[in-house]
């Protein structure tokens, strides 16, 4: 499971996203779906997680936009990791 998330993202664009969506990006491994991340970040961090949407961006990375249930904001557990 560890293996799956590499890291979260942060940039102030994501920051933004965070506040507004309360959705955290994380960059995971490529060969990783969709429920293979929402179940790693749940056993991980104890999160509810709604919604994973993924991408793989111009540098070959794939990320996870992962939106946190309610009772979750994504700025604690942001703080939680170091990124804020």
């Amino acid at each position: 499971m560890i293996d799956i998330i590499k890291y979260p993202v942060s940039t102030e664009k994501n920051i933004k996203i965070m506040e507004a969506d309360n959705k955290l990006i994380f960059v995971v491994d490529k060969k990783a779906n969709k429920q293979d991340v929402k179940k790693a970040l749940e056993e991980m961090y104890k999160i509810k997680v709604l919604k994973v949407n993924t991408l793989i961006d111009h540098t070959g990375k794939k990320k996870a936009f992962v939106k946190l249930d309610s009772e979750t904001p994504a700025i604690d557990l942001a703080t939680k990791l170091g990124i804020m």
